[in-house]
């Protein structure tokens, strides 16, 4: 439980969801976290909160830099920040793609892009970019979403090879339906809740939603020393939906 004593870490999007499950068992573990979040208000100690907008390439510079000159360092980086969007390619305007583009795929390149002069001087330099389910599986309903996904799950592998031989490993953890604020406000606003949540559980083969202490335990085993031969992995924490095909359940 003592793996990340020492070790300085930065999570964005770090106020609530998988990022906050992220941050807190890094310090649970030993780690002095930084959160980079657009509301850090409802993050209180032994986190340390700074307001950032990844979309703000000032912004991130100023706060990555607040965040190593608190912490003393920069070890790991957890690149989590990210918005969602439903609907096919013919619900959305260019603007709304640019948007998400920006958050979800160049938010992280800003973040990685300030974080690296100090990632380069740890000895235990560590990315992890959470990606999703949605880059690897075509999903109704989320052809935005799954387009900045799959652009993050291509940049990891691109970050990994560039930077390897830095002694920077680079990973990705990709969640299946993960029971997160953004889900429940999204189960909230279909016409039955009830019917809807029925269908996320039933599409993942562990027939549940994946919880997201059950994504940070996985974004924590990148992310840390005992994972030092890893880079270049996406680690799916989907419920076996990317990879089992399972027979219909016999009813009779």
């Amino acid at each position: 439980m003592t793996e990340f004593t020492g070790l300085r870490a930065v999570v964005t999007g770090g106020a609530s969801g998988i990022g906050r499950a992220v941050a807190e068992r890094l310090a649970e573990r030993g780690a002095n976290v930084a959160v980079l979040d657009l509301d850090p208000s409802g993050v209180h100690g032994p986190l340390t909160g700074i307001r950032a907008d990844v979309s703000d390439d000032a912004g991130v510079r100023a706060a990555v830099a607040a965040a190593a000159e608190r912490l003393g360092g920069l070890d790991i980086l957890v690149n989590n920040a990210g918005i969602g969007a439903v609907g096919t390619v013919e619900d959305h305007t260019d603007e709304q793609w640019h948007h998400v583009l920006d958050v979800n795929v160049v938010g992280m390149v800003r973040v990685t892009r300030a974080a690296l002069p100090h990632l380069r001087r740890s000895a235990h330099a560590s990315v992890v970019n959470v990606c999703s389910i949605a880059a690897t599986a075509g999903l109704p309903q989320r052809a935005l979403y799954s387009a900045t996904k799959g652009a993050v799950l291509s940049l990891t592998l691109a970050m990994a090879a560039d930077h390897v031989r830095e002694g920077i490993r680079v990973n990705c953890v990709n969640p299946g339906t993960v029971d997160t604020p953004w889900v429940s406000r999204l189960l909230d606003g279909a016409e039955d809740p009830e019917a809807e949540r029925a269908a996320l559980n039933a599409r993942q083969p562990l027939a549940r939603l994946v919880t997201a202490d059950e994504v940070a335990a996985a974004v924590l085993y990148l992310a840390g020393p005992s994972a030092g031969s890893v880079t270049g992995t996406a680690l799916a924490v989907d419920g076996g939906m990317q990879g089992l095909r399972l027979r219909p359940v016999d009813r009779a």
